[in-house]
């Protein structure tokens, strides 16, 4: 069971849109028979988290999204002017597909991006309180402004002009940089400088992550051509191809024996690993993940702390969309008897001595995916706002499975030995006050494996990294030692799934 983090959009007469290190994705409904030679155009997004403020969760939504062209006018690339929502704190190192839409080739020269609807949960580090509200310590909820002048961001800089070509999709990657649009007192200013940058995503064969992840549910299977339809949660449909390179992950043996496109049924709800956009439309998958059935409900959640009994969540993702599990807000989760702990580690081999297998493993910081006992979900509340300034809504229920996912960290690399570097993380994530005296003193010791990918290095492997860069790393968050520091000390470790660079340290 995995969460969306990045947000595609490419083009080849099609164009999509794609955000990473505070970044979102944007998505629209498939192009219905491109006319001409059209190319399809992808979008995807990012995210920068804020540089010693303790942003637990930003949302915003994409309203409106259009390409420039040289002579004519705009282009959308969102139909049905349905926004999206991002939780831009989830893409510090992998990016989420939002959208793909069909455009003629040719020049342009600028994109145009809307947003609306800003939602911003933050831990009260200071030493004072908040708007007369917002206490030290607490974790608080705030509806903030968008400055008037900046819901529209025009991007007319590098990379563009670009020149969309028949048969060559293109795409772009989105990029928020949280500590620069976030403001001191803590309005959202979009158009700041540097705030929201555009980049053109290589051209294919791409490096991972590519296009970025896309959630959503299964609305209908072609077995026979090796193709599903995909509703995203926001209401796109899109129709996705598989191959035999096409991997898919975590199905339980109740929906198949054999990994295959036979294993996917309508209602299920999945997360595709978008690895190309085709002439009209089409997304190609090169990896397919089972997160839930039809009538089940899961979660996925940060934990913010725990007892013996039970875990605090600050929830990211609800594949169900019920609004009876408000992201941004906060669940007590209690263990039913007999709960399994596992890793969802998909493909991944996770080093020996790394072991998630009950309370005892449970780490703040951690991410991780719970389901909801039925009939147990309690809530939610209804928080008194005053001033814009609130407690998140609150929500219990019980789980009988807990699966630990990847988590999302950045910081400063202090020391490299392979196959490990220590890494520095300025604010230790969602640690609150419950934080022990080594978060402070000693850095985060990262693991690697030959299964690691590394992005925008000199050389994309392990040699590429060095003492100073500042890096986000994906990758799940163990609790103990397990050898790789002082056996006296028991600060969690990382395994890395994916190391991103920052040059400059801007992220």
């Amino acid at each position: 069971m995995r969460k969306s983090l990045s947000l595609p959009f490419a083009a080849a007469a099609a164009f999509s849109l794609l955000t990473g290190c505070g970044m979102s994705n944007l998505t629209s409904t498939n192009p219905t028979s491109p006319s001409g030679d059209s190319v399809p155009v992808s979008l995807s997004m990012t995210d920068d988290p804020p540089a010693g403020v303790q942003v637990l969760f930003f949302q915003v939504s994409l309203t409106a999204a259009s390409l420039t062209p040289s002579s004519g006018s705009a282009v959308s690339l969102l139909s049905g002017n349905t926004p999206i929502q991002i939780d831009v704190t989830q893409l510090q190192a992998l990016s989420a597909f939002l959208s793909t839409a069909s455009v003629s080739p040719g020049s342009y020269t600028g994109l145009s991006l809307t947003f609306a609807s800003p939602l911003l949960v933050i831990f009260n580090a200071s030493d004072s309180s908040i708007a007369s509200t917002c206490a030290v310590g607490s974790v608080c909820q705030l509806t903030p402004t968008i400055d008037d002048n900046s819901a529209t961001v025009n991007i007319t800089s590098a990379p563009f002009p670009v020149t969309v070509s028949a048969n060559s999709p293109l795409g772009f990657l989105v990029d928020f940089h949280l500590n620069t649009i976030i403001q001191s007192d803590l309005s959202v200013n979009l158009g700041v400088t540097n705030g929201i940058t555009v980049g053109e995503l290589p051209s294919m064969p791409a490096p991972s992550p590519r296009f970025g992840f896309l959630n959503g549910t299964v609305e209908s299977v072609n077995a026979s051509q090796n193709e599903f339809t995909l509703q995203s949660h926001w209401g796109r449909t899109f129709t996705i191809e598989t191959s035999s390179s096409t991997t898919f992950n975590d199905f339980p043996t109740s929906a198949c024996t054999t990994a295959g496109i036979g294993c996917l049924a309508q209602g299920q709800v999945v997360q595709v690993q978008i690895s190309g956009v085709e002439s009209g439309g089409i997304l190609e998958a090169s990896q397919v993940t089972y997160v839930q059935a039809a009538t089940e409900q899961t979660v996925e959640g940060t934990v913010i702390g725990f007892t013996a009994t039970a875990v605090k969540l600050l929830l990211h993702a609800n594949p169900s969309a019920s609004t009876a599990l408000p992201l941004g807000g906060i669940a007590t989760v209690t263990f039913a008897s007999g709960a399994t702990f596992s890793v969802d580690a998909q493909s991944f081999t996770i080093p020996s001595g790394f072991v998630f297998s009950g309370v005892t493993n449970l780490a703040v910081g951690q991410e991780l995916q719970v389901n909801v006992v039925s009939s147990t979900l309690q809530g939610p509340s209804s928080p008194s706002i005053s001033g814009g300034w609130g407690p998140p809504p609150s929500v219990s229920f019980t789980t009988n499975t807990v699966q630990l996912e990847p988590s999302q960290v950045t910081g400063t690399i202090t020391s490299v030995s392979s196959p490990a570097f220590a890494l520095q993380i300025p604010t230790y994530p969602n640690c609150f006050n419950v934080c022990p005296a080594w978060v402070a003193l000693l850095p985060i010791q990262t693991e690697t494996t030959s299964q690691t990918t590394y992005q925008g290095f000199a050389t994309d492997d392990f040699s590429g990294l060095a003492v100073n860069d500042t890096v986000s790393v994906n990758g799940w968050i163990f609790e103990s030692d397990n050898g790789l520091m002082d056996p006296a000390v028991t600060a969690p470790e990382i395994v890395a799934q994916t190391v991103s660079d920052h040059p400059d340290a801007v992220f």
